[in-house]
């Protein structure tokens, strides 16, 4: 009997993981079109919601702006509600803004802002539930293959939901307030149970193993490696979200229409989804990390004066390149932070500081992206700059792997293994997903 009851339980605690995991992509996927769907429209923001097109760079800035600011809302919402329904609310909010922003012109600015803020909320608690609940380097990555994957279908699909609510970009737009609510259902539940050693989501860490004289830790700003991890995580996303604001723009200049320019915006995004879900289980092996980590950047580098170099009929080629080694790069950084914390409360916190600061700098690449292109004319000197910093990131990869393992968390209150973990403050090597 007693055998029965350990099998039931186990059975149980799979597939609980098992929906966990599931309620997690569909956040993932969320997390992206309401900034893509705007991006592979950009052109026709303007007529549609009355928008003075001077303030179009400003549009493409606001979402990534609120990243930078919200970043400590996510755990400070978690510590008081658990992980699961905090996520949940944060996508209410998600569906509203989305809802509001198109219906009322006016709120077109704040409603994007308020998506945005939405969407960090939920985005810095995703790396702290993979850990909470021991997720594997395919828990991240199906995670990071969910944001391209929503990125894919918010671009792809913006004009075929167009043309079917006859002609209306509004509910084209606002119709993605609802898998936000059915994600907001799946995933309310998630941060209640117990998933480590029945010691709560919220609490992971703080119970199993502890001993009676915890060692102090120094504050996650004074840890070399979490400012690494941030800065690898900041310039891949300004990277990102320069791009996706204006790469259709750009393709719109190189002589195609606004449709496929949308199709190539969502073609970017397609052709990184196999990357996204890999770059974090390959991660697992430091071997491969070690080259991995500042070579992506080098990548994109190439891959971005590829796309400015192409003619307009190889667009489709450069593109889906730059697709795969971008979203490599995003793969690796949400990787890097659960492969370099110690324990989920660690998690949690490198995640808001690292997507919070990383997404404050990431704020600055569409408008500076769009000032260079205005001042200039052209988009030589933008895709340069890009380059340039896509090797800033390369070097940024290299210290996030250096440094030893981040820790906020008092090594003799974490369990035994994430003890092991934590306690060489200073070994470099990397630990696996």
């Amino acid at each position: 009997m007693e055998e029965q009851r350990r099998g039931g339980s186990g059975n149980s605690g799979r597939a609980f993981r098992v929906l966990v995991l599931l309620a997690l992509v569909l956040v993932s996927v969320n997390l992206r079109p309401a900034i893509t769907t705007i991006a592979g429209v950009m052109n026709q923001v303007p007529g549609a919601f009355q928008l003075d097109p001077v303030l179009l760079p400003v549009l493409g800035t606001l979402p990534v702006l609120a990243f930078g600011v919200s970043g400590p809302i996510g755990p400070w919402l978690a510590r008081r509600l658990g992980t699961g329904p905090a996520v949940a609310l944060a996508l209410l909010v998600l569906a509203a803004a989305l809802i509001v922003r198109v219906l009322v012109p006016a709120l077109l600015l704040p409603g994007t802002f308020l998506a945005g803020m939405a969407i960090m909320t939920a985005s810095v608690l995703v790396p702290q539930i993979v850990k909470a609940n021991h997720g594997s380097g395919w828990w991240t990555g199906l995670c990071t293959m969910g944001f391209g994957l929503g990125a894919a279908l918010g671009a792809g699909l913006v004009q075929p939901l167009a043309e079917a609510f006859g002609g209306s970009l509004a509910w084209a737009l606002a119709v993605w307030a609802v898998p936000a609510l059915l994600g907001a259902c799946l995933i309310q539940r998630s941060g209640r149970r117990p998933t480590a050693a029945g010691t709560p989501a919220g609490k992971a860490g703080s119970a199993a193993g502890a001993v009676s004289s915890p060692q102090q830790v120094a504050p996650l700003r004074k840890q070399r490696t979490a400012w690494a991890v941030t800065a690898f995580f900041g310039l891949q996303a300004m990277l990102y979200f320069a791009i996706t604001s204006w790469l259709a723009v750009y393709l719109v200049s190189k002589g195609l229409s606004s449709a496929d320019a949308a199709a190539l915006l969502a073609w970017f995004s397609l052709a990184g989804l196999p990357a996204s879900l890999l770059a974090p289980v390959l991660a697992g092996r430091p071997a491969i990390l070690r080259i991995m980590a500042p070579g992506l950047g080098l990548a994109v580098a190439l891959a971005l004066l590829g796309v400015l170099a192409a003619p307009a009929g190889l667009q489709f080629v450069m593109v889906g390149i730059l697709g795969i080694v971008q979203s490599a790069g995003f793969g690796l950084a949400m990787a890097l932070v659960v492969i370099r914390s110690s324990g989920p409360q660690t998690a949690g916190k490198l995640s808001a500081m690292s997507q919070g600061l990383g997404f404050a700098l990431a704020s600055l690449g569409p408008l500076v992206a769009g000032l260079l292109h205005t001042w200039t004319g052209g988009w030589e000197v933008t895709f340069w700059a890009l380059a340039a910093e896509a090797v800033i990131l390369a070097g940024a990869g290299f210290l996030a792997i250096r440094g030893p393992v981040v820790n906020v968390e008092p090594v003799g209150l974490l369990p035994e293994p994430q003890r092991r973990n934590a306690d060489d403050e200073t070994r470099p090597a990397v630990v696996g997903l």
